[in-house]
């Protein structure tokens, strides 16, 4: 029985340890690793835009956002993607820009995402998915939706101790105290 509760003390104190250990580096590891991710996907489909063509002539946008010409609605979207990614590279105003990137993201499952039209709960439960690969418009925001989850933990928490964000507010706080 004591070899039993030695064995089971000694267990605890390197679970404590281990989870000590994992908090430090969930200070940095995991905002750092979303908006990385998170860069790259935003980040490429700006340049595609900054490098393509304007199809959002033929996107029909939800109010208000229906108010702006294409042409303009077109250059928010690539360069608040560009400069977007580039912020959460650095971790630069990080809830900013994922807010505003969640708000892009947003306009686009409304407009492009979403299912054309939803006569059953079935309509809209086939719309979660990644592509419409039949082009039934049954709509495909699985992804979008995603990315909108990954981004919570970036605006609740912020970008994490592996930022630019962290350094200004430490900073910050360095000058508030003296």
């Amino acid at each position: 029985m004591m070899k039993a509760c030695t064995i089971l003390h000694s267990s605890a104190g390197l679970y404590t340890k281990a989870v000590v250990h994992l908090n430090a580096i969930g200070d940095f590891m995991p905002p750092l690793f979303l908006r990385l991710i998170l860069a790259i996907e935003f980040g490429t489909a700006g340049f595609e835009k900054y490098h393509g063509t304007n199809w959002f002539q033929e996107v029909t946008f939800p109010f208000p956002f229906n108010l702006l010409p294409p042409d303009i609605s077109w250059n928010i979207a690539t360069y608040f993607e560009i400069f977007g990614a580039l912020a959460l590279v650095l971790g630069l105003a990080t809830r900013f820009f994922s807010i505003s990137l969640v708000l892009l993201t947003i306009v686009a499952i409304a407009s492009v995402h979403w299912p054309a039209q939803i006569t059953s709960m079935n309509d809209l439960i086939t719309g979660y998915r990644i592509v419409d690969e039949k082009g039934d418009g049954l709509g495909n925001y699985k992804l979008p939706l995603l990315y909108i989850v990954m981004f919570l933990p970036l605006i609740f928490k912020g970008a994490g101790k592996f930022s630019i964000d962290y350094l200004l507010s430490r900073k910050a706080c360095c000058r508030y105290l003296h």
